[in-house]
């Protein structure tokens, strides 16, 4: 099982599918490939989600929470990015590396910590990540170094998320039935709260207090958030075998393989605004640099229609897929579009606009991959596939991007094009991917 932060989990397993999950095992001629096998007697049935409740909107607390934390903290890296560039007197390429090297984490680790809490792990996991994700943020606090921060922020607190994110979304998943996609909203909206909070933290206290303690104040912060987490968090399922975590078949379908590929082109650029909004507003529009982090109070607050609407119509009307696609095109609108930015004005306007599409373009691939896959007992490995291929696009492109801002002696004209171009590549490909699933036929809801 993989979860995204607006995710689709793998959908919970009646006691047959548990059944038979338990008994199967997996062999290879020569290999001696590791068995994953339980007696059908281990596995009880809780019965239906409840669909409510004290306890079940408790895990949606949890859930938000958790988002908070990990992605609303790394959706606002663009702050540090700002602040590092000047601080350590780096590149923006190179500062991009920490960020881009915790968002990785967060996806690739996820991956596998969603297993881990299938298989009965969810506390050993879960704790584990509090402290890593702790320890990173209060190192940070400390550090006066390029390679501190990026063990700290980049490795120590990706590696944290990582083991945060997943398991707190699948718990989530499984106490809802008709009601999930709310609840799953409700949980990724965490992201635009914490996107609001930490840049407004960090903008009004390091004037005052320093680095350091502002460093600290938000590893309080999240401190709180996290212990009360642990907490209030209660797994309904009891442990189960999950398979293989690689299905190799999955890339002989064409709609599989068009989507793995496009997605990751999608990621290469989608990040970049994220990352450099801030900068660029500082370095061409030529806005201070304490207003420009109210950029990412506008880019992530918007965050919440963006999170939510699309899903919303996605449900109701057109599918997921139709609407991953009409986000994405308004994305590669929106990146052309920021290379003729010359005005404050325009600045901000163009960042409301982005936040709304770019947050539901995040939003609504893991869903749209759901509706991809017809075998519902391995949506959970083809998404954790996806989640792989993701975290090695989100930890290139934005260093990428930096280097093309380098090279062009500070302008932002070719790293705006190389994000541009890449979701303008991922777009076609994703429309390749519904084309092999529906054929010609424009009005399908899928």
């Amino acid at each position: 099982m993989a979860t995204s932060i607006n995710g689709i989990k793998e959908p919970t397993i009646s006691s047959e599918a548990a059944d038979d999950s338990q008994s199967d095992s997996v062999e290879e001629g020569n290999g001696g490939q590791l068995e994953l096998e339980k007696s059908k007697a281990s596995w009880k049935d809780p019965g239906p989600p409840p669909d409510g409740g004290l306890r079940a909107w408790t895990q949606v607390l949890v859930g938000h929470l958790v988002i908070m934390n990990t992605w609303g903290n790394i959706n606002s890296f663009g702050v540090y990015e700002t602040y590092y560039v000047d601080f350590l007197k780096r590149s923006h390429a190179d500062v991009a590396w920490i960020g881009s090297v915790q968002v990785f984490l967060v996806f690739f680790i996820g991956t596998f910590s969603g297993r881990l809490t299938d298989a009965g792990y969810f506390r050993a996991i879960f704790s584990f990540g509090t402290t890593l994700t702790l320890l990173g943020i209060f190192m940070a606090s400390i550090s006066t170094q390029y390679w501190h921060l990026f063990l700290a922020q980049g490795i120590c607190v990706g590696v944290g998320a990582g083991c945060l994110f997943c398991p707190a979304l699948a718990i989530v998943s499984t106490y809802f039935a008709k009601r999930k996609m709310l609840a799953i909203g409700i949980c990724a909206c965490g992201s635009a709260t914490g996107g609001l909070v930490y840049p407004a933290m960090f903008q009004q206290l390091v004037p005052a207090v320093g680095y350091g303690w502002t460093m600290r104040a938000l590893g309080f912060t999240t401190t709180a958030c996290l212990v009360l987490s642990n907490i209030l968090a209660k797994p309904r399922l009891p442990p189960y075998s999950t398979g293989p975590i690689v299905d190799l078949a999955a890339f002989k379908e064409a709609s599989y393989s068009l989507f793995a590929v496009g997605i990751f082109l999608t990621f290469w650029g989608v990040y970049f605004a994220f990352y450099y909004v801030s900068s660029f507003g500082v370095d061409i529009i030529g806005i201070p640099q304490n207003e420009s982090f109210n950029l990412f109070l506008v880019l992530n607050g918007v965050g919440i229609i963006g999170r939510t609407l699309p899903a919303y119509l996605a449900d109701r009307y057109t599918g997921p897929m139709n609407i991953l696609l009409m986000v994405t095109a308004a994305s590669i609108v929106c990146a052309w579009a920021m290379i003729g930015i010359t005005s404050r004005g325009g600045l901000y306007a163009w960042t409301v606009v982005y936040g709304v599409v770019g947050n539901g373009l995040q939003a609504m691939f893991p869903a749209t991959l759901s509706s991809l896959t017809t075998d519902l007992k391995k949506a959970g490995v083809r998404m954790g596939m996806i989640f792989t291929i993701v975290s090695f696009s989100v930890l290139t492109g934005p260093p990428i991007a930096g280097v093309l801002i380098t090279k062009n002696d500070g302008r932002y004209v070719y790293a705006q094009a190389f994000a541009a171009a890449s979701m303008v590549a991922g777009f076609l490909l994703l429309c390749g991917a519904r084309v092999a699933v529906t054929g010609k036929v424009l009005l399908y809801k899928i």
